[in-house]
C-alpha cells in the first residue's frame, strides 16, 4: 500500500504549481477587493485563508479531473465499502482520498466562521464531493463513487477536527496566559 500511496502522492506534486498559480490570482483578486471595500467602509476579507481556500479547491479539481484522461471512467459505483480493504491499491485511494479533503476541512472553518459548526463544515465537504464525483462522472474522468464522497467527508471531518482542536488549544494558551 505505501508504494501505491508515495507514487499516487509524488504524482499529485505536478498539480502544486498550478494550485498555487490560482492562489496568487486569488490574493490579488482578494486584495482589489479589500481595497473597494475600504473605500466604502466594508469590512475586509482575510488573504491568507481565502488564498489558501482558493489553493486547496483548485488542487482537489486539478488532482481529481486532470490527473485523469477523458474517456477513463464510464459507470457509477454505487455500492457501499466497494474499495474498502480489497487490496493494497484499493487501500491506498481510500487513504488518499481522506487526506485530499482533509486541508479543505481544516481550511473551510478558518476561512468561513459559519463552517465553524460541524454540520455546516461537513455539508460542504459532502457537496463539495458529490460535485467533484458529478464532474467526474459527465465528463468521464473518473467513476462516481459513493466510497469516494465517504471518504472525501471523513477528510473534511478529520480537517474540521484539527482546526477546532488547534482553536480550543490557543484559546486555553491565550487564557492561561491572561491569569
Amino acid at each position: 500500500m505505501l508504494k501505491y500511496f508515495v507514487r499516487d502522492m509524488y504524482g499529485a506534486m505536478r498539480f502544486l504549481p498550478m494550485g498555487l498559480l490560482i492562489g496568487m490570482l486569488a490574493a490579488a483578486a482578494v486584495r482589489m477587493v479589500n481595497i473597494r471595500r475600504s473605500g466604502k467602509g466594508g469590512q475586509p476579507i482575510r488573504i491568507v485563508p481565502a488564498t489558501c481556500f482558493c489553493v486547496s479547491l483548485a488542487i482537489i479539481f486539478c488532482i481529481t479531473l486532470l490527473s485523469r484522461e477523458s474517456g477513463a471512467g464510464k459507470r457509477l459505483d454505487l455500492e457501499l465499502f466497494s474499495t474498502f480493504g480489497i487490496n493494497s491499491r484499493n487501500n491506498a485511494y481510500v487513504a488518499e482520498n481522506i487526506l485530499l479533503f482533509l486541508p479543505y476541512g481544516f481550511i473551510c472553518p478558518w476561512n468561513f466562521k459559519k463552517l465553524r459548526n460541524f454540520f455546516l463544515c461537513a455539508g460542504t465537504g459532502l457537496l463539495t464531493s458529490l460535485g467533484v464525483e458529478t464532474l467526474q462522472l459527465i465528463s468521464r474522468r473518473g467513476i462516481f463513487q459513493i466510497d469516494d464522497i465517504l471518504t472525501n467527508l471523513l477528510g473534511s471531518v478529520a480537517g474540521w477536527t484539527l482546526f477546532t482542536a488547534g482553536r480550543l488549544a490557543g484559546q486555553a494558551v491565550r487564557r492561561r496566559l491572561r491569569r
